[in-house]
C-alpha cells in the first residue's frame, strides 16, 4: 500500500503543479502571482495593425485566465535606436513587433539577442501558412544575412510601397491615373503649371528616400535587388539604376514636384497634409491605408501601384528576445495573431494579410488592397526597403536625400554617403 500511497502523492502535486499553471499563477519569474506577458509594439491604434492586436490582446486574455497582457506602444523610431540595448537588458519585453532586414532583425540574430524559434514555427504551422517570398525576412543565417538559416521572427501582416491619389483633383486638371513613369511626370507637370505641389513628401523621416529607391527600381531587376540587399554580387552606387534614382529625385525636386521644404516633414505631417487635400499624390506604403480611410472626409481618393519592382515585403514581424521570461505565451499570442479571424479583422481595417483566409473583404478598396499584394507577391516584385541592409541605414538615406532636396548634396555626393556605409558593413559580414 505505501506504493500506491507515493504514488498517489506524486499525482496529487502534478494535478497542483498543472492547475497553477492553467490558473495563471506563478510569474514567469518565479514570483508569486498572476503572469504577465510584455508586449511591446509600435501600431497606432487606428490603423489597421493597431486594430487588430487590440483585438489579439482580448483575444489572448480571455483563453490564457489569469494572464495579463502588459503592452507598450513604442515609437518606430524609439525601437530602432534602443533595441540592442533595450533586449540585453532585464526590462526586455516577452514579445515585440520589429522591422526586418539585415540591419535590424538580421543584426540582433547574429548578436544573440533573439530566440531562435524554427522548432516552434514547424511545431505550429507557420512555415505552411508563408509564402517562400515572406519567409524571406523571417530567416537569418549566422551572418544575419535575410533569405535563409533560422527562423528569428513571424511577420504578421504584409506591405508595399504604393501611390494614393486625390481623385476630385485629377478630375479637375483632367487627369488619368498613370500607368507609366512618363504618365506620372506629365501628371506632375499639369499640376505644377497649375500652381500645385504634387506631391505630399515626409523629407525628415520616411518616404523620402523611398521614393529615390522606387525610382532606381524602374531602372532595375531582381539581380539588382539581390546583390543590393542580399549582398549576393558586387554593388556600385554609380550604376545606371542608383544614378537614374538620385539625379531624377534631384530633378522632381528643381520641377517643383517636391516642395523644398518637405526635407523638414516628418510621416505624420505628410499624411495629414495629404489627407487636408493639400497635394493630389503621396507615394508611401500601404500602412497608410486604414488611417486615409478613417481620416478622409472631405474628397474621393484612391491608389495606384507603381510601375515594375516595388519596395515591399513582408511587413514587421513578432520577434521573441533571448531574454523572455514568458516564451510560451510569446508563441501563444503570435498563433493568435496567425489566425484567421484576426487576419481578417487586419484586412477589413485596411492591412494587407499574411495568411489570406479566402473570406470576403468589406470593401473593393480593400479587395484592390490585397488583390494588388498578390499581384506584386505573384510577380516576383517585391524589392523590399532601401535602408535594410546595413546598420544605421535608415538614418544615413533619410540624411542623403534630405540634402538632395536642399541643393546642398549632388546626385553623385548622395550616392557616395550611401555607399561608404554599405561596404563598411559587407566586412562585417564576411564579404
Amino acid at each position: 500500500m505505501t506504493g500506491v500511497k507515493g504514488l498517489s502523492k506524486r499525482a496529487l502535486a502534478a494535478m497542483l503543479a498543472a492547475a497553477l499553471v492553467i490558473a495563471g499563477c506563478g510569474s514567469g519569474s518565479g514570483d508569486d502571482g498572476p503572469r504577465t506577458l510584455k508586449l511591446w509594439h509600435y501600431e497606432g491604434p487606428d490603423s489597421a495593425m493597431g486594430v487588430a492586436w487590440a483585438e489579439a490582446i482580448k483575444q489572448f486574455e480571455s483563453t490564457h485566465p489569469g494572464v495579463k497582457v502588459e503592452f507598450e506602444e513604442k515609437g518606430f523610431e524609439q525601437i530602432q535606436k534602443t533595441a540592442p540595448m533595450v533586449l540585453n537588458s532585464k526590462d526586455a519585453p516577452d514579445v515585440l513587433e520589429y522591422n526586418k532586414g539585415n540591419a535590424t532583425a538580421g543584426l540582433l540574430s547574429r548578436q544573440g539577442l533573439l530566440t531562435d524559434i524554427t522548432d516552434e514555427v514547424t511545431k505550429r504551422g507557420w512555415d505552411k501558412q508563408l509564402s517562400q517570398n515572406i519567409q524571406t525576412t523571417a530567416r537569418y543565417d549566422e551572418r544575419g544575412v535575410m533569405g535563409s538559416g533560422k527562423w528569428f521572427g513571424v511577420p504578421n501582416y504584409a506591405e508595399y510601397v504604393m501611390a494614393f491619389y486625390n481623385k476630385d483633383m485629377f478630375a479637375k486638371q483632367g487627369i488619368a491615373v498613370p500607368t507609366t513613369i512618363a504618365e506620372l511626370t506629365a501628371a506632375m507637370d499639369k499640376f505644377v503649371a497649375a500652381g500645385i505641389t504634387p506631391l505630399a513628401v515626409g523629407g525628415a523621416e520616411y518616404p523620402a528616400h523611398q521614393i529615390m529607391y522606387q525610382l532606381a527600381l524602374s531602372k532595375a531587376d531582381k539581380g539588382w535587388v539581390d546583390r543590393f540587399q542580399r549582398y549576393t554580387g558586387s554593388v556600385d552606387f554609380h550604376d545606371p539604376a542608383w544614378t537614374y534614382g538620385a539625379e531624377t529625385f534631384a530633378d522632381w525636386v528643381k520641377k517643383g514636384y517636391v516642395s523644398k521644404d518637405s526635407a523638414g516633414v516628418k510621416a505624420e505631417d505628410m499624411g495629414v497634409s495629404f489627407m487636408q487635400g493639400k497635394h493630389p499624390i503621396m507615394i508611401t506604403g500601404t500602412w497608410w491605408y486604414g488611417r486615409l480611410a478613417a481620416g478622409i472626409k472631405d474628397f474621393q481618393w484612391g491608389s495606384f501601384l507603381w510601375p515594375g519592382l516595388t519596395a515591399g515585403s513582408a511587413g514587421n514581424m513578432w520577434v521573441v528576445p533571448q531574454g523572455s521570461k514568458n516564451k510560451d505565451l510569446a508563441y501563444d499570442f503570435i498563433a493568435i495573431t496567425m489566425s484567421p479571424q484576426i487576419q481578417d479583422k487586419l484586412r477589413d481595417a485596411g492591412g494587407v494579410p499574411v495568411a489570406d483566409s479566402g473570406s470576403p473583404a468589406a470593401s473593393p478598396q480593400i479587395k484592390e488592397l490585397t488583390e494588388n499584394f498578390k499581384t506584386l507577391s505573384g510577380g516576383d516584385r517585391l524589392a523590399f526597403y532601401p535602408d535594410w541592409p546595413a546598420p544605421g541605414y535608415y538614418d544615413v538615406q533619410v540624411s542623403a536625400v534630405q540634402k538632395l532636396i536642399t541643393g546642398t548634396a549632388t546626385p553623385r555626393q548622395a550616392l557616395d554617403e550611401l555607399a561608404k556605409p554599405y561596404q563598411e558593413n559587407l566586412a562585417n559580414v564576411g564579404k
